[in-house]
C-alpha cells in the first residue's frame, strides 16, 4: 500500500495509541503526480482511478494509467499554452472528470490549482482572478458559466487565455487529445504552493488560504483514518469540485490509499437520484454533508440504497443527534462526524476506535496539537466553551495546514505559535469534542461556508436599501439559512414583492446559493458606540 511510505504506522491498539504515535512522513520533494498518480500506473495499470457517472449517461470508468497518461498530455497542452511551474490556474468544472485531469497536470508543471464554483458571478470569478493574478481559466461548457466568464480577459490583465472543457469538442479536451504526453520533472520543493482555496471571511471578501505539496499527505488520515476508505473499495464524497471538501474526499488521501473515486456529477443535486447512483455503483465508503443525510431520510431512503456502504461520515456544519439515530436504524451503521476548516484536514474526528456520540465533533487528529483556550489563550476546564486551537512549533507548518493568507501577492503567516479556528467548542469528561459556534459571524448552509460581507455589499447596491445586515438562523433540514435584516431608504415601504426582487436581485449578482431565504424589515440596525452592527442581538 502506497500510503505505508507517508506513514510512520499503519495499525494501532486504540485511539490514545494512534493519536501518540501516528506521525506522516514527508519524502523530499513530494509529487502527487508522480509519487501516487504515477506509481499506481506503473504498479497496478488497471486499477480504476475514477468512476465518472451522471444522471444522463452511462458510468465511464479511468483506470491509474489513463489517469497518468491524460493528465500527461493535459500537462503539455498547458505549457503549450505558455503556463509555467507556479503560474496559477482557476478551474470552474463542477464534477466534470477533466477536473481530475487538469488538477494532476498542474501539480505535475508545478502550476497551482484554484478550485472554484461553478455557481459564482462574473464579479466573483472576477475578484479571484484579479486577487491570485490567475493566468489561465479553464471553464465547464455551461450557458451559465460561459455568460460569467466571456468578459475575463477584458477585465483581469493576468488572463493568458479562459478555455473551455466538459465534452469531447471543446478546447481542452482537444488540446489535451492532441497533445504528446509530458515526460518531464521539474524540481519543486515541498514548500511551494500547490492549492489555494479562496475562503468565505465575515469582514471582508474571500480570503486566498494556500497549501503547500504535503497537503495530499495530511488527507492520508482524513481518508485512511476519517473516511475509512479502502484499497480497491469506492468512495463517494458528494461535494463540488470548488470547495475544499472534494480536495478532503475526492481525490489526494483515497488514492494514496489506493480507492476509487465515485465521480457522481449531477447538474443539480436530488436526493431521489443520489440513492439510484448508490445502488447502482455500490460505493463501499461515504462522507457527504449532513443536509444530504437530512434529505436523504426526508426523501424516502431504504437500506437497499446504501447496502454496499460500510462506513459513514460527515463534516462541514454540526449534525443532529437525532438525524444519526435515525440513519442508524436504517443502515445500521452510524455516521462518523469530523470537523475541519478550508485551512486545514480534519482536526477532529470520530476515529474508528471511539463510540460515536450523535451531535460530538470527535476528538483531535494527531495531526495537530488541538486545545480548547480562552480569549487569554489558557486552556479551558471539561464542560468550559473555548476556541478549538492547534498549537504549532515557531516557523513549523503541521502537514495539512496551510502555510498562510496570500494578500496582495504577499504570504501572511497569520499564526506562529498558534492558529485560531474562530469555532468554540467544549470539551467533555471522555475528551469528545462538541461544537458550539463561531467566534465570528460565519453562516454554514447546507455545508456551505458564507460569509455575511459578500452579501450585504451586492444587498447594500440595490436602489431601495438603506443597509444590511446578514445573520444565520437555524435551520432543520439546512442547519442554518441565510437572513437579512434590512433598513429601507427613506419612502420606501416593505412587501412581498420587493423581498422577492431583492432575493433574485442577491441571485443575479452574486452565486445563488448565497441568496437570503429570509428578509426581514427593521427602522434601524443594532449597533454599537463605534458604528458597528451588533449581530448578536439580531
Amino acid at each position: 500500500m502506497l500510503e505505508a511510505k507517508y506513514l510512520s504506522r499503519m495499525d494501532f491498539r486504540g485511539y490514545k495509541d494512534f493519536k501518540d504515535n501516528m506521525k506522516p512522513v514527508v519524502p523530499g520533494r513530494f509529487s502527487f503526480a508522480v509519487d501516487i498518480v504515477d506509481e499506481w500506473a506503473a504498479r497496478e495499470p488497471d486499477k480504476r482511478a475514477l468512476v465518472y457517472v451522471t444522471d444522463e449517461s452511462d458510468v465511464r470508468t479511468f483506470t491509474f494509467a489513463e489517469m497518468s497518461l491524460l493528465s500527461k498530455k493535459a500537462a503539455q497542452y498547458l505549457l503549450d499554452l505558455g503556463i509555467q511551474k507556479g503560474d496559477r490556474v482557476i478551474l470552474l468544472l463542477r464534477r466534470r472528470w477533466e477536473y481530475w485531469v487538469a488538477a494532476v497536470a498542474l501539480n505535475r508543471i508545478g502550476a497551482t490549482v484554484i478550485p472554484a464554483s461553478v455557481m459564482l458571478t462574473e464579479k466573483d470569478i472576477s475578484y479571484r482572478v484579479q486577487a491570485s493574478r490567475a493566468r489561465l481559466v479553464i471553464a465547464l461548457d455551461d450557458p451559465f458559466v460561459t455568460e460569467q466568464t466571456s468578459h475575463l480577459k477584458d477585465k483581469c490583465p493576468t488572463l493568458i487565455d479562459v478555455i473551455q472543457s466538459g465534452g469531447d469538442d471543446c478546447t481542452f479536451n482537444l488540446g489535451m487529445m492532441q497533445a504528446e504526453p509530458y515526460e518531464g520533472k521539474p524540481v519543486i520543493e515541498n514548500d511551494e504552493e500547490m492549492i489555494i482555496y479562496f475562503t468565505s471571511g465575515t469582514t471582508g471578501m474571500p480570503k486566498m488560504a494556500v497549501h503547500n505539496r504535503t497537503y495530499p499527505i495530511g488527507h492520508i488520515i482524513t481518508a485512511k483514518y476519517m473516511q475509512k476508505v479502502q484499497n480497491n473499495g469506492l468512495h463517494l464524497t458528494q461535494a463540488d469540485s470548488g470547495w475544499a471538501k472534494f480536495g478532503w474526499g475526492n481525490i489526494y488521501g483515497q488514492w494514496i490509499c489506493g480507492s476509487a473515486i465515485l465521480g457522481y456529477d449531477p447538474i443539480r443535486f436530488q436526493s431521489e437520484n443520489l440513492m439510484k447512483i448508490m445502488e447502482k455503483c455500490k460505493p463501499t465508503s461515504l462522507c457527504i454533508p449532513p443536509t444530504m443525510y437530512r434529505f436523504l431520510l426526508r426523501d424516502g431512503l431504504e437500506r437497499r440504497h446504501i447496502q454496499s456502504i460500510q462506513w459513514f461520515s460527515t463534516a462541514g456544519e454540526p449534525l443532529s443527534p437525532e438525524v444519526n439515530r435515525e440513519f442508524e436504524t436504517i443502515s445500521g451503521h452510524p455516521i462518523h462526524e469530523a470537523f475541519g476548516q478550508s485551512e486545514g484536514t480534519p482536526i477532529t474526528c470520530t476515529f474508528e476506535w471511539l463510540r460515536v456520540k450523535p451531535g460530538s465533533m470527535g476528538k483531535p487528529s494527531p495531526l495537530y496539537d488541538v486545545r480548547l483556550v480562552d480569549k487569554e489563550g489558557k486552556s479551558v476546564e471539561p464542560g468550559d466553551n473555548g476556541e478549538v486551537c492547534i498549537f504549532t512549533q515557531p516557523d513549523e507548518t503541521p502537514v495539512g495546514l496551510m502555510c498562510g493568507y496570500d494578500v496582495d501577492g504577499v504570504l501572511q503567516r497569520n499564526y506562529d505559535t498558534i492558529y485560531h479556528t474562530g469555532d468554540i467548542a467544549y470539551e467533555d469528561e471522555e475528551g469528545y469534542y462538541w461544537y458550539v459556534s463561531r467566534t465570528d459571524d460565519m453562516i454554514k448552509c447546507s455545508g456551505y461556508r458564507i460569509g455575511p460581507f459578500e452579501i450585504e455589499s451586492v444587498i447594500n447596491t440595490h436602489p431601495a436599501v438603506r443597509e444590511s445586515a446578514v445573520i444565520g438562523r437555524p435551520d432543520e433540514i439546512r442547519g442554518q439559512v441565510v437572513c437579512a435584516v434590512i433598513v429601507l431608504q427613506a419612502g420606501v415601504e416593505p412587501s412581498d414583492e420587493l423581498s422577492a426582487e431583492i432575493k433574485q436581485y442577491v441571485k443575479t449578482n452574486t452565486a445563488p446559493y448565497k441568496y437570503p431565504r429570509i428578509i426581514e424589515y427593521l427602522p434601524e440596525l443594532p449597533k454599537t458606540t463605534s458604528g458597528k452592527i451588533i449581530r448578536n442581538v439580531l
